[in-house]
């Protein structure tokens, strides 16, 4: 078994990005301690984030140039003023941004050029030694993405299947290197700064009592740092553009299914190669989280490969893949996985099968819960077991109180009020809901905060498959107060999960 959660607990979702900051986005800076401060008087044992890799288009965080590095966007500028990366008027640069939204380019923009800044700084410094273990310690990743960084500037931005035949199939690297080698190691400065700082945010989460709930994707962008690296691991054809794509088949949710467009594992070579890319993937995202979310998880068991040519998911077919011989293979690295298995969706029995046998809980949604025949419902309170992890609701559904007022039918109302006992309208349904879960048997509950503070579809992260105005949402400054803290505080202690 994987998980001995010492008991019954809860947390709170908000990604990082969504912290209140002086420079357009949540950072690892002084924001990020004080909502960690208020997790801890608001009794609550995790913190749970969305991934933080640096992301390619439409700020996805879900779409990433690296499953290893962390995004400039995360980089705080007032530690780097207190550690000496930076002086106070390096800080003195027109930023317009919004308290309200994140303005993801011109944000990122910003905290590359203080990165830059900074560099030249440290460049001058004779004593790298820190820097210098950084780069030993992260040695499987960190050139051939700083490298793939640099010439992605290079080559105009475009996809890597697009560079010089050279460089594309890696012929050229050394040529490159030496060419380039100053800006990659700027680039590594770059990595350098930001797990210091994520370092630094951990370890304050672990003195507070506060673990932190990690998010890692299944399938990379082909357009990443890992694809371009280590193309073997990937079902490529010989040009190095993918033979087949992933997604999911047609559903109730879509006709056509869901046609994601990663590339696909060769699991066949990964097997052959002991899995050292995924187990080099895991212990790093362990090293970063206390515990880990997969996203995808039944794409461990069978992925669904789409022909690379076909504009919808409808003619894909599942491949059968050897999940459970990878968590195995990883049992021999850890006493236990700390991982939550992303189980939403259409889930077969070998599935369910390899959650039991290596005790990986799945997770349940309870906007769900009130649609059709509740006795059937497996998001219904009384289908509730007690090793998974339970949610009002997720990054991609809308808050409780916008579900209430938008999507919520006659029928789901109907069995809403039944099962509370009781009249609800749009100012109380969000502490109704919070009630409910908090009283599920389910050992872990948490709350996505806008529901914590029952907004409405205004604050909503995500619309899936909908590509504008996405993950931008932000909490304001005093938003989230030491009162709502203590007020959920009392209702975790009410209900056992203190």
């Amino acid at each position: 078994m994987s998980h001995n959660h010492e008991s019954r607990c809860s947390g709170i979702l908000l990604h990082i990005t969504s912290l209140p900051s002086k420079y357009g986005v949540g950072d690892f800076g002084p924001s990020a301690f004080e909502f960690v401060d208020l997790l801890k008087q608001a009794g609550q044992a995790l913190w749970q984030i969305l991934p933080i890799n640096p992301t390619s288009f439409g700020n996805s965080p879900y779409s990433c140039t690296s499953a290893f590095a962390i995004s400039p966007l995360f980089v705080s500028p007032e530690f780097m003023i207190r550690d000496g990366f930076l002086e106070e008027n390096d800080l003195e640069i027109d930023l317009e941004c919004s308290p309200h939204r994140v303005q993801y380019t011109s944000v990122l923009n910003f905290k590359i050029s203080l990165l830059e800044k900074s560099y030249t700084r440290f460049s001058r410094r004779v004593d790298k030694n820190e820097f210098e273990k950084f780069c030993f310690a992260n040695t499987y990743w960190l050139e051939d993405f700083c490298l793939f960084s640099v010439l992605k500037k290079h080559f105009g931005g475009h996809s890597w299947s697009k560079w010089p035949e050279g460089i594309k199939i890696r012929n050229a690297v050394e040529k490159y290197v030496s060419r380039m080698g100053a800006l990659v190691e700027q680039e590594k400065y770059f990595q350098f700064v930001l797990f210091r700082q994520w370092t630094e945010l951990q370890e304050y989460c672990r003195n507070k009592g506060v673990r932190i709930f990690g998010d890692v994707a299944l399938y990379v962008n082909e357009d990443s740092a890992d694809v371009w690296a280590h193309p073997e691991f990937f079902k490529l054809d010989h040009n190095m553009k993918p033979v087949v794509v992933a997604g999911v088949p047609p559903d109730y949710f879509s006709e056509t299914g869901q046609r994601w467009g990663n590339p696909v594992f060769d699991w066949d070579v990964l097997r052959e190669n002991d899995y050292l890319w995924w187990l080099e993937r895991m212990k790093h995202s362990l090293r970063l989280f206390d515990l880990v979310r997969i996203d995808h998880f039944r794409g461990f068991l069978a992925a669904w490969e789409i022909p690379a040519s076909d504009a919808t998911a409808e003619n894909g077919r599942w491949q059968e893949c050897p999940g459970v011989e990878f968590f195995c293979r990883l049992l021999k690295e850890f006493k236990s996985i700390p991982v939550v298995a992303e189980d939403l969706g259409v889930i077969t029995e070998d599935v369910k099968d390899a959650m039991i046998q290596f005790g990986f809980p799945g997770m349940k949604i309870l906007l769900f819960a009130f649609d059709g025949d509740i006795s059937q419902n497996p998001y219904a309170l009384d289908n509730h077991v007690k090793n998974c992890f339970l949610y009002t609701g997720t990054h991609d559904c809308n808050t409780v109180r916008g579900w209430f007022e938008e999507e919520l039918s006659d029928e789901a109302m109907m069995n809403l009020e039944n099962i509370l006992g009781k009249k609800v309208d749009s100012q109380t349904v969000g502490e109704e809901m919070l009630v409910l879960a908090m009283r599920s048997i389910a050992d872990t509950v948490i709350f996505p905060l806008q529901d914590v503070l029952g907004l409405g579809s205004e604050a909503r992260m995500n619309r899936p498959g909908i590509a504008e105005n996405n993950w931008e949402w932000r909490l304001l400054p005093g938003q989230w107060s030491a009162g709502d803290a203590e007020k959920l505080a009392d209702m975790t202690k009410t209900y056992g999960r203190g």
